[in-house]
């Protein structure tokens, strides 16, 4: 981990929806230490400022890919960047996707809107050991079909279940209408031999979690991606404290029995 960014350069530009690119990066000189499915970076926007950004593909030679979403000021100038812009990145931080907890196992997959970003290493990772892991399950809710994430991706991801659905469907949209849960009991797993990885909004979470406990999963075999304001990444300003925990040291990647007692809190 480095606390100074280092330069790298964008090799490659997405749009993947009306407000959402996927940069492509390769390190300028040296390159950050590897990142793991679920980690983050802090991409540093020349000028203007500094978030964090999971990392929604892990590639060879140090490139790393980071889908972000145009929100506010420092994201909408990433998301303007072109090819052979420079920014400032430095990582990896927070904790990653427990895998090995998964190893042998039903894996299920669970995103809201752009929480399929960080996940999508983690499929990757498991279509990559087809006999490390038992069945794969990927269910994506989005707001909208034009909101849905890689969705010429999920051909590939059905081993044996991929699907998504959508809040609001639109002309030519012949997919699911619905919220995320409701795909639950379609998927191909096993509720006491799986694995779960949730990321979406804190709602979302919440409501996913409760289902899968009701299926019979344990809550420990839930891991699920928390968010709150990260500015150091460091875990010493403060910002992104979370009752006990420091977001961006001790998750995002926590499991639900340490996060559910604290997502029940509404102050927090």
């Amino acid at each position: 981990m480095t606390s100074a960014p280092l330069p790298h350069r964008v090799v490659d530009r997405r749009e993947e929806t009306h407000d959402t690119v996927t940069l492509t990066l390769e390190p300028c000189g040296e390159a950050l230490a590897p990142f793991a499915p679920g980690r983050f970076a802090m991409m540093y926007a020349f000028g203007v400022g500094e978030i964090p950004v999971s990392v929604s593909r892990i590639l060879d030679g140090g490139r790393l890919a980071h889908t972000v979403r145009a929100v506010g000021a420092v994201s909408r100038a990433l998301c303007e960047l072109g090819p052979g812009a420079q920014v400032g990145v430095r990582g990896p931080f927070g904790t990653g996707w427990d895998m090995t907890a998964a190893r042998g196992r039903d894996v299920l997959v669970v995103a809201g809107g752009i929480g399929l970003a960080p996940l999508r290493p983690l499929i990757e990772s498991v279509l990559a050991e087809p006999d490390a892991y038992a069945r794969l399950n990927v269910l994506a809710g989005a707001r909208s079909p034009g909101d849905l994430l890689y969705p010429e991706e999920f051909p590939r991801w059905r081993r044996p279940f991929a699907e998504a659905t959508v809040d609001r469907p639109a002309a030519g949209w012949a997919g699911r209408v619905g919220i995320v849960t409701d795909l639950i009991d379609e998927a191909g797993f096993t509720p006491a031999d799986a694995t779960a990885f949730v990321c979406g909004p804190e709602v979302m979470i919440r409501a996913t979690a409760r289902a899968l406990v009701h299926r019979g999963m344990a809550p420990a075999r839930i891991q699920v991606s928390l968010e709150r304001t990260m500015r150091c990444a460091t875990g010493h300003c403060g910002h992104c404290q979370f009752g006990s925990l420091l977001l961006c040291r001790d998750g995002p990647v926590v499991g639900h029995d340490r996060a559910e007692p604290l997502l029940s809190v509404r102050e927090l």
